[in-house]
Parts: structure tokens; sequence; C-alpha cells
């Protein structure tokens, strides 16, 4: 049975992908400020009702070469970067001045692949985004274009947006661009091309098949990497839609209806995250908790401290470890905190202690339940 396409009110938190064309004039290379206000009006609406979202937005080079008088076509590596340190200023500017009319506090993050791959640095990019979300901001992500090279580049901004997508479990992940979504066939080549509302479950060499190669001038995106952002969203239990949002309100004519196609995962973002730890994760260490910790986990709360009995192994915050037993048999297994190091320092303490031992205030939790999959619970 066919399940119930998903609507952007749903979700919790959405991160939500603009595409280059949609925010820069192609002519003038200037910033549609009358479109950026009405996607400030549906951002607005979003937080309004609770929802956390977040923008992954392109527009920088093409804002910057225009002003660094670059000439059109394809920019040398060193080009696309001055253009995006000119860009992104201006780019940022202009959502921070269109968020603030509705008392909206902006936050720019600039990532690079490195950082979505290097566990720590992860961890890090990861808890900023959810300490800025818990504060109420609305962050602004862009590839970090004026420090990345060749070989540490996303290189699109569709597979960024699915990156910081499963990096923090977002519920959704909305990529707006001038295609209202996938079709059968390369619809500006042929007439016949029929469009595709819902893609379930994994992305296959058939429908693989189906993306274009085309680009923008100033993008590096197309249906082909639209169709890598959804592999990467669908393996974290994120939903996606791929819409177009050439009119204003792109966010509030998907809500209302309008035609674009979705990626409906098998899991949700929690299920997807923890099978990861379990399964994907190499495990560096290992703690051993007592009793009453071992109650507490088996009743969904973090791992503190004062629970943790003994440290093995050398392994850094960040890393994955297992977690055992009293009797030393293994119950699962989590993201750390804390080194090994710091680690040894603090369990058996209370987590009103870490500060006055360590000389920092870190988390309250060695392993937070978030990041822990436990062998014996249905995840």
């Amino acid at each position: 049975m066919t399940r119930k396409l998903p609507n952007i009110s749903d979700s919790k938190r959405i991160v939500i992908k603009i595409g280059s064309a949609l925010l820069v004039d192609k002519k003038s290379g200037q910033i549609r400020r009358g479109w950026l206000e009405t996607l400030a009006e549906d951002i607005a609406r979003l937080r309004a009702r609770g929802q956390e979202v977040v923008v992954v937005s392109s527009g920088a080079i093409a804002v910057g070469r225009r002003h660094l008088k670059l000439s059109s076509g394809r920019l040398r590596l060193e080009e696309s970067q001055a253009a995006a340190a000119t860009g992104m200023v201006r780019l940022a500017h202009a959502y921070q001045e269109v968020l603030a009319r509705h008392e909206l506090t902006l936050a720019q993050v600039l990532i690079t692949l490195d950082d979505s791959e290097n566990r720590r640095r992860y961890i890090n990019a990861r808890n900023t985004l959810d300490t800025l979300l818990r504060l109420g901001a609305v962050p602004l992500i862009n590839e970090n274009d004026t420090v990345a090279t060749d070989e540490i580049r996303f290189g699109d901004n569709d597979r960024l947006a699915a990156r910081v997508a499963a990096m923090i479990s977002a519920d959704m992940l909305v990529i707006l661009s001038h295609m209202d979504g996938l079709y059968d066939r390369d619809p500006t080549a042929d007439s016949d091309a029929v469009h595709v509302p819902l893609i379930e479950g994994e992305i296959s060499a058939e429908i693989e098949a189906m993306a274009g190669s085309g680009k923008s001038a100033d993008g590096t995106g197309g249906m082909i990497t639209k169709l890598a952002a959804a592999k990467i969203a669908l393996g974290a239990g994120t939903r996606m839609a791929i819409a177009n949002g050439t009119q204003d309100h792109a966010i509030g004519r998907i809500e209302q209806g309008a035609r674009c196609t979705w990626f409906l995962p098998t899991a949700n973002p929690k299920t997807a995250r923890k099978q990861w730890i379990a399964g994907s994760l190499k495990p560096n260490g290992a703690l051993v908790v007592d009793a009453g910790a071992l109650g507490a986990l088996k009743s969904g709360k973090s791992l503190l401290p004062a629970g943790v009995t003994a440290i093995k192994g050398r392994f850094d915050r960040g890393d994955a470890i297992t977690i055992h037993s009293p009797e030393g048999i293994e119950i699962g297994r989590g993201i750390v905190a804390y080194s090994a190091e710091d680690a040894r320092k603090i369990i058996g303490n209370k987590t009103s202690e870490i500060e006055s031992i360590l000389g920092y205030r870190g988390r309250d939790e060695m392993i937070h339940r978030d990041d822990l999959a436990l062998s014996w619970v249905k995840q």
C-alpha cells in the first residue's frame, strides 16, 4: 500500500536547501530580495509553530563573481574561493536583514567535507548546530569555499545539505531549485517525460538512470547531485523533497500541495542513527558500568560518569566505544563525549564535579542517550 505523502508541518527539524538560480538574478548578479523576503516569512511561520529550521544556501559565488567582475563560465578554484569570500558576506547580510524583521536570529556556519568525515569535527559541528537550534537561532550553512581544496570539498550544496540533515538527525530535507522534482527522463529534452511523485526505500539503478546532467553556470548541481543527496538522506532516515522554488513562498506552496518529488526512508532519523552507531562504527575502547547505571540505561537514560566503574583502551572524544555490564557482557555501543584520559579522571564522580576535576565544563553525560545503541532493546 502506498504511503501517505508527508507534509512539512509533520517535521520537528527541517533543513531547507536554496539553489543559486533561485536566490540570485542571473543577469544582474543581485540577490532577489523580494523572493528572499517571502522565504523569510515562510521560515518565520515554521518557527512560530515550534519547528527548527536550518538553511543551506548556494549563491555566494554567483553574487561575488559579479562584484569582482569575473567572466562568465567556469571559474578556477582560486577564483571561486575569492568570489565566495566576497559573496558570502553579502548573502549572510541579506538573510540577516529579512529574518530580523521577524525577530529571528541568524547564525552563519561554514562547513567542509572534512568536517563531516572527521569524527571530532563532526561531533563539534553537530553540537554547535544542536545548541544554535535549541537557542532559537536559524543556522545559515554554506561550504567553506575560501579554504577548502578540491580534495576536501563537497562540490555542491545538495550533498552538503544532506550531510547536514544526517548530522543533526533532521526529520526532513527540502531541496528548492528550478525543477519540481524527478522525471522518468530529462523533461527539458523530452516533452513526454513523466513526473515521479514518490520514491520509497532506496535509490535504485533504474531511478539513477532517470537523472539528467543539466546544471547552471553558477551552480554545480543537477538532478544527479540531488539523487546523491537523496541517498544520504534516506540512509539517515530523513525524508526529502525536491521542489520548484522559483515562485514566492516556495515552502508555503509545498505545504499547500505543490507538485514535488518525495523520497521516503524505511527508518526514522533516530532509528537510522542508532543502527549506524551499532553496525557501522569501529569501537576504539570500552566502558564498564555499575548496576545502577545499567538500570538507568534500560529505562532510556543517558550514561553519566558516576555510573562508570572502569575504562578500557585508548579513545578520543567522539569515538565509538562498547559498553559492558558489571559482569563484562557487551550491552551496547555509543559515541563517547570524553577522551579516555579525561574519562578516567571523572568516572565515579557526580556531573557537578566534572569542571573542578578537568578544569573545563564538558558534557554532563559520558554518552548521551541519542548517541547510544543498546543491544537488548528495540531501537
